[in-house]
């Protein structure tokens, strides 16, 4: 591991809004009272990267919640140097496997939900892996509230087609659809959020799809 690596994970060691691993799990059921100390409405980026929504979505909203996930320390450190540096009291990261998500929030703890750029996990092999495989779809529903809404905001076609087919087959209820986000009725201050990648992928000329759903049925 690099200096650089190794310098940010022993910073984020010492940040007051990063948890990592089993220290998130105290948690579980209490992020509002234990953490924030408020009651207001809890929204997670999962996959987040270095939080460029996570960050953003807390300076728009100051009367939410917002909590960054990813398993990447180095890249979690810029997000939470920010919010450390900014002051933002609504904002926190968790360093955790998303596959062990259910160990870290409790029943109808959390309002929503933005997957943004996460790996598609293309190969036919590592469906599991696909944030939006029904696998994860039935762990976020322990915990995401029966109103709750999830976003998924990604360059790759493959991986919208696929979560319009899961929400298809699982009879879900899709609030907002569309693979070009920037020439939809949809677009607004919330989905002009750019992502380091997405910015990447735009120069490119990529298109880039959007999908808000519910896990209502599930």
């Amino acid at each position: 591991m690099g200096k650089d690596k190794l310098r940010k994970f022993a910073e984020i060691d010492t940040f007051p809004n990063v948890y990592q691993m089993e220290e998130g799990k105290v948690l579980k059921g209490n992020w509002g009272k234990n953490h924030f100390k408020n009651g207001n409405p809890i929204v997670l980026e999962l996959a987040c990267g270095k939080g460029e929504y996570a960050v953003n979505l807390a300076k728009m909203f100051p009367q939410k919640n917002f909590i960054g996930i990813d398993l990447k320390g180095n890249r979690i450190w810029r997000g939470a140097r920010t919010g450390v540096d900014e002051g933002l009291m609504n904002l926190a990261f968790l360093r955790i496997q998303i596959e062990d998500i259910v160990e870290y929030f409790g029943t109808d703890e959390v309002d929503e939900i933005w997957i943004t750029f996460p790996d598609p996990q293309p190969q036919e092999s590592r469906e599991k892996k696909r944030l939006t495989y029904p696998g994860f779809l039935a762990k976020y529903r322990h915990f995401l509230k029966s109103d709750g809404k999830i976003n998924l905001k990604t360059d790759n076609d493959g991986l919208y087609l696929y979560t319009i087919e899961m929400v298809a087959e699982l009879g879900l209820s899709s609030f907002k659809n569309t693979n070009q986000l920037y020439k939809s009725e949809f677009y607004d201050e919330v989905l002009s959020i750019k992502t380091h990648y997405e910015r990447i992928y735009l120069k490119h000329d990529k298109n880039i799809n959007y999908i808000q759903f519910s896990l209502d049925k599930l």
